[in-house]
């Protein structure tokens, strides 16, 4: 497999490059192996990495990028696992954060809290797990196991999301078919 590898250095001050350079990196879902940040290459992430070493000058830093192969097929196996290792506990935190949204649901029903407003807080709860799901499988050139296992948690997540929807739309809908029936009540008795 054809590989990028950057490294960098930078003053300790301010350590907010260190931490902007960092989430960059993680975003690009670029690892850490010994020395060096490796990356699947493509040219997306070149160029991407590309703008992240013009950053790093503007901080008065260095940059270093190379593309190339593992020569050590052990090398190779080590980087593809801890590939598959932090694409993995990505999965695990969006599967962690699917288990969130399950009890809240359950709360939510529980409580018989239905209403709108409940409604429109986990749809956009719902989306941003979504949205979350996207941006990892983005990173995971490799295939992480745990991807399937995520993807069906937020397709429950979108299941267990419609029924509520349903449930509180049947609620305000029944709760309308009582006040039109007691109003028809209180008008008969005048």
């Amino acid at each position: 497999m054809k590989w990028l590898f950057f490294s960098y250095s930078l003053p300790t001050e301010p350590s907010k490059a260190r931490v902007y350079v960092w989430r960059q990196l993680k975003k690009l879902g670029a690892v850490n192996y010994q020395t060096v940040w490796v990356i699947p290459h493509s040219n997306e992430s070149v160029n991407e990495l590309k703008k992240l070493i013009e950053t790093i000058e503007g901080y008065t830093g260095e940059g270093m990028l190379v593309e190339g192969k593992a020569l050590d097929k052990n090398h190779e196996e080590r980087i593809h696992k801890a590939f598959i290792d932090s694409r993995n506990e990505e999965y695990q935190e969006v599967i962690a954060k699917c288990e969130d949204f399950f009890k809240e649901i359950r709360f939510e029903i529980e409580r018989k809290n239905f209403i709108f407003a409940e409604v429109e807080e986990n749809e956009e709860e719902l989306e941003k797990l979504k949205q979350w799901l996207k941006k990892v499988e983005k990173r995971d050139v490799i295939g992480a196991p745990l991807q399937k296992v995520a993807a069906e948690r937020i397709k429950t997540c979108e299941k267990m999301f419609d029924d509520f929807a349903k449930k509180v739309f049947l609620h305000a809908h029944d709760e309308g078919k009582r006040k039109k029936q007691s109003d028809k009540k209180g008008k008969s008795v005048s």
